[in-house]
């Protein structure tokens, strides 16, 4: 439908000549692209055909009524965001005009998309994965050493392609990772995940770099280091193997690790360190996590539960 077309179906002469004058700005004042202003052009005329009645007398709560029914049609959060986008820019197109209206546009809340938690194993789960992996081939104790030290560290797919031989501090069983904007931190490594890194790499590594020079720790069967889609296939064609229902990513890893801290005590500010986290902010989500766990810990413990 041409731009014309659109703003001929609004139904009201006034608010018709409205956007009339708010497509030339767009086009000629703003110049944006044809499409920007097709968009544009129809989430307004969406709404008009919404409120039936001219535009300056619609009420606040009746903008806000607009995305909650495009929220109960099942409209995307991201295409809601975009729609209130859009008339938050002719509202301000009506206020630089001098046209008044009833709406007051400050008091329409943001539209964000409601967080979601990061999917997490269970202790069964995450024991079931690592302990019923196979042990016969170099492949093989590759993969068990590399999925042990991502849920002893937390370290995320990124840092565990990109750890090389010279990353584990034996003697203080310490990793060091570079993490995002190059920042380095250190993280502790569980023994027994010390254990079978240590294994993997006398007896097992020398076997996937068939004579390459290369640093990096874990090796594809080709003797080259492994990329992030490699690991991911691999994780969930192991998950499958185990009989996890869930979708396991190496990210589920890295949240299992952080959630299996916080159930145990760890604090945030601890979390936050090993996670490489530059704010506690994101770490947070964590808490939501725990309190769920506290939620059934509590239902299933207490007498009234």
């Amino acid at each position: 439908m041409g731009l014309m077309a659109l703003t001929d179906s609004i139904a009201d002469s006034h608010n018709r000549a409205l956007v009339g004058s708010y497509l030339y700005y767009l086009q000629v004042e703003k110049g944006l692209s044809p499409l920007s202003v097709e968009s544009y052009i129809t989430d307004i005329s969406q709404y008009l055909d919404y409120i039936q009645k001219p535009i300056e007398k619609a009420q606040t709560q009746e903008i806000i009524n607009f995305f909650v029914e495009l929220q109960t049609h099942g409209l995307s959060f991201k295409s809601i965001a975009r729609k209130r986008s859009s008339l938050k820019s002719f509202y301000g197109f009506l206020t630089e005009e001098e046209i008044e209206t009833d709406a007051d546009f400050v008091l329409v809340p943001s539209v964000k998309a409601p967080r979601h938690l990061p999917d997490a194993l269970s202790n069964d789960e995450i024991f079931t994965l690592l302990d019923g992996l196979a042990l016969k081939t170099p492949l093989d104790w590759r993969n068990k050493a590399m999925l042990e030290m991502m849920y002893a560290t937390g370290i995320r797919i990124s840092e565990t392609i990109s750890l090389t031989m010279h990353s584990i501090e034996w003697k203080r069983r310490m990793l060091k990772v570079t993490g995002k904007g190059r920042k380095q931190r250190f993280v502790p490594i569980a023994e027994q995940s010390v254990d079978f890194v240590r294994t993997y790499i006398e007896t097992y590594r020398d076997r996937l770099r068939k004579g390459k020079m290369t640093d990096v720790l874990f090796l594809n069967r080709s003797g080259k280091g492994l990329t992030r889609m490699g690991v991911w296939k691999m994780l969930r064609k192991k998950a499958e193997e185990a009989g996890i229902t869930k979708a396991v990513s190496p990210h589920t890893i890295r949240h299992t690790f952080a959630t299996h801290l916080l159930e145990n005590g760890a604090n945030l500010r601890t979390i936050q360190v090993l996670l490489g986290h530059a704010s506690i902010n994101t770490t947070q989500i964590y808490t939501n996590i725990d309190l769920a766990h506290l939620k059934e810990e509590h239902a299933l413990y207490h007498p009234r539960g």
